[in-house]
């Protein structure tokens, strides 16, 4: 019994099942021809023409770094304990983490 909860072979067990019902549902789907717009962008059923707009490399920089300090700040607070001192330290913990989105959201100054 303990084999089969071992996580290689309960990892081997879904990757076959996984498997078999890919192999069915292609075999059973409906077949059709391929639509132009197949691989649009979702637009919400409107013909939205392109637009050119080119995000500078500083941009997509700034924006990963407010995402990652984001999801970091909520798993640190997600963690700290349930007591008041913890309450303190979490919202001076927040409030940095405030600054630095403010920062980062903020763009170059001129």
């Amino acid at each position: 019994m303990n084999i089969i909860l071992s996580p290689p072979f309960a990892f081997a067990i879904f990757f076959i099942i996984v498997f078999l019902g890919y192999v069915f549902i292609q075999r059973h789907a409906a077949k059709g021809e391929d639509h132009a717009d197949k691989y649009l962008p979702y637009s919400g059923g409107q013909g939205i023409p392109p637009m050119e707009v080119r995000l500078s490399y500083e941009t997509f920089f700034r924006l990963g770094l407010l995402f990652g300090i984001a999801h970091v700040a909520v798993l640190v607070l997600a963690t700290l304990p349930m007591n008041w001192a913890s309450h303190r330290l979490g919202l001076l913990y927040l409030f940095g983490v405030s600054i630095s989105a403010m920062v980062l959201a903020g763009g170059k100054r001129k």
